[in-house]
């Protein structure tokens, strides 16, 4: 069962106000500051909030949560902030795996090299059956690399199912456009059920910034699906066509 909630409701607004009051305290109390990308804060805070409401607790947004005897639990006891994130992902990679948390001589090196970037991958059009099997066989795709994948399916040759593995909020607010099914990450394995016959067909997976749908991509390949690729910076650098609503 997919679990909607109206962010535009009094009540997610005000637990979205009370995320953000948690994350602060979070990040005075750790010595940490917010990742540069306001859109990784935005996002991550409206997963943490939803939790919050329907679980009652801050589970990371990023991992699944699963019901065990009658109680809500999350995959490696994610709550924010998360044990892994304390003991290993900040100290070792100065950032936390969802994003939201990092250190402050990581910030500085991400806008340094954010500013630095330059956006030089050229869309290829025209793919060739052949390049477009070859494209699909990558487990990390991009942003272009995508663009192109769907672009050949529209034209029938070659077939694969696009996956959204965010939430039922952030599905209606925007999506890539011909995305087949949303299986969020939250409710994964019960929404799973959707594609559970289709191990050997190729599937693409998205979500905001790529790092749900790695952590699915994992899961769905130990669970015997053969051909799973991960677009790897998720729907935040998509700049093909997307569309929004039911």
């Amino acid at each position: 069962m997919i679990k909607k909630i109206d962010i535009n409701s009094d009540e997610f607004i005000a637990e979205l106000e009370k995320t953000k009051e948690f994350t602060d305290k979070v990040c005075s109390s750790q010595g940490w500051v917010y990742n540069p990308d306001l859109e990784i804060n935005e996002s991550v805070s409206f997963g943490l909030a939803r939790n919050k409401l329907i679980y009652k607790k801050r589970f990371c947004p990023c991992f699944m949560v699963e019901e065990v005897d009658g109680k809500y639990k999350s995959v490696d006891d994610r709550i924010c902030p998360c044990k892994p994130a304390l003991q290993k992902e900040i100290p070792q990679n100065g950032v936390c795996h969802c994003g939201i948390f990092c250190t402050k001589e990581f910030a500085k090196q991400k806008e340094t090299s954010d500013k630095a970037e330059e956006v030089a991958h050229t869309h290829s059009r025209g793919l060739s059956k052949a390049e477009c099997e070859e494209l699909l066989s990558n487990p990390q795709l991009d942003s272009d690399e995508l663009e192109s994948l769907l672009e050949a399916r529209e034209l029938g040759m070659i077939t694969f199912l696009l996956v959204d593995v965010r939430e039922w909020m952030e599905w209606i607010g925007q999506r890539i456009k011909t995305t087949d099914y949303l299986i969020p990450t939250t409710s994964f394995y019960d929404a799973l059920s959707q594609i559970e016959n289709k191990k050997d067909k190729n599937i693409i997976l998205y979500c905001f910034s790529g790092s749900r749908s790695a952590y699915c991509q994992q899961v769905m390949q130990s669970m015997g699906f053969t051909k799973v690729s991960n677009l790897t910076r998720g729907i935040m650098t998509y700049n093909g066509e997307c569309e929004s609503g039911e």
